[in-house]
């Protein structure tokens, strides 16, 4: 779901800043799917991955498709989306670390291992978005 909303995304943000980190995190989540995948395909026909959603996550996406259609200054917009990215990223760090604890739980070390390193993703993502966001609320204040 995040693969395909994030280049709309990235479409509409004015900043060079916040433009590069979300491509770069695209690109990253990107590698993070084929993680899950690796693990999806070795849990095999025990669970049925095809046509679930996210409904949490579908949410926090819809929500923030609905805020980037509102008619403000580019710099709000841009502080409105890195509040919706930190949305989205906080539900991921909530989740990634369920499953790498009951990975660890289950004896699965290889799987524990691939989750935590997306985990330590999420993390620097929301890192860096906090970081921009300094920059960014500045600039929407004043427009």
């Amino acid at each position: 779901m995040i693969v395909k909303a994030l280049p709309k995304v990235i479409e509409k943000v004015s900043s060079h800043d916040l433009k590069t980190a979300l491509t770069e995190h695209l690109e990253e989540t990107k590698v993070q799917v084929d993680r899950l995948d690796q693990i999806f395909d070795q849990l095999g026909d025990e669970v049925d991955r095809k046509g679930k959603k996210c409904k949490g996550m579908d949410g926090i996406l819809k929500e923030n498709k609905e805020f980037m259609g509102e008619d403000a200054e580019p710099e709000v917009l841009d502080a409105g989306v890195i509040a919706g990215a930190q949305k989205v990223e906080h539900y991921e760090i909530a989740g990634y670390g369920t499953v790498r604890t009951y990975a660890s739980l289950l004896g699965r070390t290889e799987w524990m291992g691939m989750l935590e390193v997306t985990l330590e993703e999420e993390k620097a993502a929301d890192k860096k978005l906090s970081q921009l966001a300094e920059r960014i609320n500045v600039q929407a204040k004043a427009a």
